[in-house]
Formats: structure tokens, sequence, C-alpha cells
């Protein structure tokens, strides 16, 4: 029975170490079709409540899970126009929930732009990928230049470059996105916002965080220091911003959070706990972080998104399907809504980045080394047990 028992497991082990040298190692062919069959599952989970059930655990999950299936469906449709129509459909259907009263509800009206900077930062940005798939009619785009309009006006008139996104509190992150959506009405309609957007550079330059040269993670009411829940989207946003600029904090980015095994929550060297941002912390490592960390290594063309999303189909328990897919046996939708963004992420407006320095090509050996060593250990004892039953 023991020596049963012993086999069984270590068949086991050894289908386990195969599959992940597949997902580690084999050549990604279609990665597009993996994403679909992500926002599949996702259409089903938000039409169930999802996103209502997100917004009692996240302060933005009904937001968030709306917005990125929108996003994912604009950068499916930009990737292959043969979807264009259905990603021009499915993302409409996204910014009308955005629009609804429980879109809107988690956010002040009064502030300015109205709901504040996060809400019309991210609503401009769907819009102006919808725009971007080339189906919107002329009220579409007036909309577009409407509401531009008034986040423009806000960063005008406005002291700080980091505008509010609930009263009395901002966090940079939020003013870059909608930034970027001005950088976008520029690229899709006319040139109109490009010294706002100078303006605004050159006033965050000087809020840099000391301790390491990144923007900082919050301003109002207190300055907090960089952190990689808010730096990942920092710097998948920035690029369409100053790519100079995006280049330089990307590098620094890198040096002081990314780890041979995934992003930490804080820099090198600097401990902290977890929160709602950052969500359980492993060893320092952010999930979301390295999750979001994806979609900012492939908008800066680095290989480390190939290598950060091998990880991921290695640990993500991702369930395949003809129609669905999704990870940790879909148990957070929010999520798989990350992670779909992530990894079809793709410039809106920036050209593409020079192609960067991957670093060692064979930083898969510890993982294999990982997968296989306890299939060859059990290996290692059914053979003993073979030996001791034949004397």
């Amino acid at each position: 029975m023991l020596r049963k028992l012993l086999i069984g497991v270590a068949v086991i082990a050894t289908l386990v170490a195969g599959v992940g040298t597949a997902r580690l190692v084999l050549p990604r062919t279609d990665p597009t079709s993996g994403v679909v069959k992500q926002l599949a599952f996702l259409r089903a989970e938000i039409e169930g409540g999802a996103d209502r059930a997100a917004q009692q655990q996240y302060p933005e999950g009904y937001f968030f899970l709306n917005v990125l299936y929108g996003l994912t469906w604009v950068q499916v449709g930009l990737a292959d126009p043969a979807r264009s129509v259905d990603a021009d459909a499915e993302a409409r259907w996204a910014l009308n929930r955005l629009e609804s009263a429980d879109g809107t509800a988690p956010f002040d009206a009064s502030l300015k732009p109205q709901y504040g900077v996060f809400y019309a930062g991210w609503v401009n940005w769907l819009r102006g990928g919808l725009i971007s798939l080339k189906h919107s009619d002329a009220a579409e785009i007036d909309k577009f230049s409407s509401e531009s309009v008034e986040i423009a006006t806000a960063f005008r008139t406005s002291k700080t470059p980091f505008l509010a996104s609930y009263p009395g509190q901002a966090w940079p992150v939020d003013s870059i996105v909608a930034i970027a959506s001005l950088r976008l009405y520029d690229d899709l309609v006319a040139p109109r916002f490009g010294q706002i957007a100078t303006n605004w550079v050159a006033a965050s330059k000087k809020q840099l965080n000391p301790a390491t040269g990144l923007l900082p993670h919050q301003v109002v009411p207190q300055v907090v220091g960089a952190r990689a829940s808010s730096q990942g989207l920092i710097q998948r946003f920035l690029v369409e911003v100053d790519p100079a600029f995006a280049q330089s904090q990307y590098k620094l980015f890198k040096e002081r959070f990314v780890t041979s095994v995934g992003v930490r929550e804080y820099p090198k060297g600097v401990g902290g706990t977890g929160d709602v941002d950052s969500g359980p912390l492993i060893l320092g490592m952010s999930l979301s972080a390295t999750v979001v960390a994806i979609g900012a290594a492939r908008v800066q063309h680095d290989p480390l998104a190939d290598r950060l999303t091998r990880q991921g189909e290695l640990l993500g328990l991702p369930l395949t399907g003809l129609k669905t897919k999704r990870y940790l046996f879909g148990a957070l939708p929010i999520g798989d809504a990350f992670l779909a963004w992530s990894t079809s992420a793709r410039p809106l407006v920036a050209d593409e980045q020079p192609k960067q320095d991957g670093g060692s090509t064979w930083w898969w050996l510890p993982w294999l080394l990982a997968l296989w060593l306890p299939a060859l250990i059990l290996w290692g004892f059914v053979r003993r047990v073979r030996r001791r039953r034949g004397h």
C-alpha cells in the first residue's frame, strides 16, 4: 500500500511539474485568446453582481471591476481589429455602468472635476479608448471634449498638480490617469492640452519622494512615500504623459521594488504591513502590485512583463475551459480584471518604447528546481521501497 501511495503521489507531482514547466518555458502562441476568455468569465460575474460584491470589500471595487473590463476590451479591439466591433459594444456597456447611480455613488459630485479626479480620469480614459476603436459618433466625441475641458480646467486652476479624489484626500496616481486622458484627447481629436500636461510634469517633478526619487503614494491629508500598489499604475500611465520622464521613473521603480520573485509593496530595505491597496503581503511581496507591474512592463517594452506573466500562470492556478478562463478558481474576479487588463496592456498615446534589457535569460531555473525537486524526491522514495521489498 505504501508503494502504491508513493507512486500515485509521485505521478501527481510529476504531472504538476510538467504542466508548470510548460507554463514557464513554452512559447505563448496567442495571449489575446486567453484574455478574451477571461473577459467572458468577468462579464458573467459582473452580471451576477460581482461588482456590487466587490464594492463591499474595496472602496472602488464596483468601479474598478467595470472600468478594467471596458479598458481590456479596448486593448483587445486595438490588438485585433476583427474584434473591434465587439470591443466597442462591451466597453460601452462598461461605461454605462460607470455612469449609473451605482458607479457614481461612492464619489462626491461637488469636487472639481465632478466626482473627483479618480472618477473623472478613469472614465475619460475609457471614453477616449472607445473613440480610438473608431466606432464613435460626433456626440461621443463632443462628450469626450467637454469632459476633457472640465478636467483641464480643474488642473489649470489648482495650486497643486495632484487633485482630490475624495474630499481632503489626494493620490498622485489618480491625477496621472486624468492627465493621460488629456494626452489621449490631443492624439485622437486635436492638439489642445499639451501645455497643461507639460506644466503638470514640471510641477510633479518638484514633489518627488526624497527617499526613492519616485512620485509619492499619497499627498493629502499626509504625504506617504512611494509604494508599489500605486507605482505600478503610475508607471503604466506615465509613459502616455511624458515618455522620457516615465523611463527614468520606471528604472527607479525596478531598482527599488522589483525582485526575482515579484514586486515588493515597500522599497527594498523598508518594512510595512499590507492594507486595502496592497492586499496581504507575502514576504513583503504584493500580489496586486505584481499584477499591475505586468502592464507597466508591457508599455515599457520590458521582458519583465513576460517573466511576471509566466510566474502568474504558474502560481495563479488558472482554469481554462472552452469559453472562459479564471485564476484562483475564480474566487476574486477583481483580481482577474486587473490581470486581464495588465497582460493585454498597450500604449494608447505613446509610441512603442525601445526594448529594454530583460536581465538573465535563466530566471526560470530556480522555479524549475522548485517544481521538479519534490517529484524527484518522491521517485527516490519509490525506488528505495522497491529495493527494500527486493531484499
